[in-house]
């Protein structure tokens, strides 16, 4: 069964090599071959291999497993950690929010 090919962004694929260029080098840091990492992650060599050259069709529990027998599982965190753009169009479309009545002190009491 052969796969379907989905185009992506130039930045985005540049992105993708790039990352998979750090995972790469994160692993043979750590002394770690194809194979035993693909044993580890519970996929096969190729896979491996697709991900560490930014096949970005590799599927992101490959990803999180990864990164987890690197030590690196909190990097997961940081993906879109910071929504800014998201957050304004929130504020805007949902408006200022609003105030509470501020109350006295007989009303706590």
């Amino acid at each position: 069964m052969s796969r379907i090919e989905r185009a992506v962004f130039p930045a985005t694929q540049r992105q993708a090599i790039d990352m998979g260029a750090r995972l790469r080098l994160a692993r043979r840091r750590r002394g770690i071959s194809i194979a035993e990492m693909a044993s580890r992650v519970l996929a096969s060599s190729p896979t491996i291999s697709r991900l560490e050259h930014g096949d970005l069709t590799v599927s992101a529990a490959v990803l999180a497993r990864y990164l987890e027998v690197l030590g690196l599982a909190s990097d997961l965190d940081r993906i879109a950690e910071h929504d800014e753009p998201g957050a304004a169009i929130a504020d805007e479309r949902l408006g200022r929010p609003r105030r509470r009545k501020s109350r006295g002190l007989a009303d706590e009491l």
